[in-house]
């Protein structure tokens, strides 16, 4: 009897230590084949978190935005007045609002461009337009060419509407955040390009990122000038109600104000 209480205590410990090995070393085992599955499974399932930098880089043309850079490494400064800004909008600049910029400004630019061309050309000397018959009367100065469209067709003037909405519509749809979660107003997607729409009918884009950045720059020179340009244009035509090149002395003065339906 003395020894019967300290042998069972013996049984009962290393019945207990015997069932927790076991328990353990099942434990540990279902670990391992968890983990081996784990493992495998990985091995065929997508990188997600590399493969999403890669992608978001090529979508980027190549731009890796650089918080230490002007403008975040964006392309467009260029000699003899490289990172112009007097006014520091682009100092402490979030990236966000710095994509939003740039895509402003691009798309400025390019209407800008298409504005400058039109005035110069659908006015004396050369009186170009798709719109009018152009060629036996002078139909005044082209910062009133749309009125005189609204005057005498207003349809096309709607028409024209819908065209210019509807390539607005899918810039919208290529370029912006869905506004649901943490939106803000104007946000873009984390893989747009500011001002990379898609649309590249002649394929004129470079596939090389340094190639790409310098065509970039050139289109926004060229869109900050004509911004500038058409501006002046405008501005001139709004004093004087002339055309521009009858202003600078190269074409006659031949626009009769009558002649056209609306009031000058």
């Amino acid at each position: 009897k003395k020894h019967s209480q300290p042998f069972s205590t013996l049984i009962i410990a290393l019945t207990f230590r015997h069932s927790f090995l076991s328990i353990t070393k099942n434990q540990l085992n279902m670990k391992l084949i968890l983990a081996t599955f784990l493992s495998s499974a990985a091995a065929f399932a997508p990188a997600s978190t590399g493969r999403t930098s890669t992608a978001v880089r090529d979508n980027l043309n190549g731009w890796v935005p650089d918080e230490n850079a002007f403008a975040w490494g964006l392309p467009g400064s260029l000699d003899p007045a490289p990172e112009f800004d007097p006014l520091g909008f682009a100092a402490n600049t979030p990236l966000g609002t710095m994509k939003q910029w740039r895509e402003a400004e691009t798309q400025h630019g390019r209407v800008a461009m298409l504005a400058a061309l039109g005035l110069l050309v659908t006015e004396e000397p050369i009186e170009y337009h798709p719109l009018f018959e152009a060629a036996n009367k002078d139909i005044g100065p082209a910062i009133r060419h749309l009125d005189e469209v609204d005057a005498t067709s207003p349809f096309a003037l709607l028409g024209l509407t819908l065209l210019i909405g509807s390539l607005e519509w899918n810039r919208a749809l290529k370029g912006f955040s869905k506004p649901e979660g943490e939106f803000s107003f104007q946000q873009l997607q984390e893989d747009y390009y500011p001002g990379d729409i898609g649309f590249d009918p002649l394929g004129l884009k470079p596939e090389d990122p340094e190639e790409y950045a310098i065509m970039q720059t050139k289109e926004l020179q060229n869109g900050r000038l004509a911004m500038l340009g058409a501006a002046g244009i405008i501005a001139q035509e709004l004093v004087n109600g002339e055309e521009i090149f009858v202003n600078l002395g190269l074409a006659q003065n031949s626009f009769d104000p009558s002649s056209v339906p609306i009031q000058f």
